[in-house]
């Protein structure tokens, strides 16, 4: 009993800072169902909701579910999140150089219709720099594909 009463307390305590916080959840589904709620229980269950499904990646890429398709953090977000829970089936498209995964990591990423071919060209050519061992993170991966980009003259725009 005691601890409910604590964890009531805790969550009423919270709830009034929180209502003036920014969104810590980010976008997606979780955020547009918990709209106007405070408290960190409704945080965790609206960014639990958010990572569930992938909707918060569909909303990031797509503009929609209140979130913005051509903000900086926000095209990281997405390819974080594409990137693990998809890293294996990017490496075997990056390593041939094209495929689905990779084509929805460029468009996480907001990398141009008119750059997707090179995109792909470098990423395959620089695939052992960018996964550099069997047991490589995802967010290794994209610090590695990242760095490879930055000294591409086409595409090191997109990592500004």
């Amino acid at each position: 009993m005691k601890k409910i009463i604590l964890s009531a307390l805790v969550g009423v305590m919270y709830a009034g800072s929180a209502s003036a916080a920014p969104n810590n959840v980010g976008c997606g589904l979780g955020s547009m169902f918990f709209e106007g709620s405070s408290g960190v229980m409704m945080e965790s269950l609206a960014a639990t909701t958010n990572g569930s499904s992938g909707n918060q990646t569909f909303g990031i890429t797509s503009g929609t579910l209140g979130c913005a398709k051509d903000g900086v953090v926000q095209k990281y977000a997405a390819a974080d999140a594409f990137m693990g829970a998809n890293i294996d089936k990017v490496a075997r498209d990056m390593s041939v150089g094209n495929g689905e995964a990779l084509e929805t990591l460029a468009d996480a990423m907001g990398i141009k219709d008119a750059d997707k071919a090179r995109f792909f060209e470098v990423a395959k050519a620089n695939f052992d720099a960018i996964y550099t061992s069997t047991s490589v993170t995802s967010d290794e991966v994209l610090i590695n594909l990242g760095k490879v980009m930055a000294n591409d003259h086409k595409l090191a725009a997109y990592t500004a």
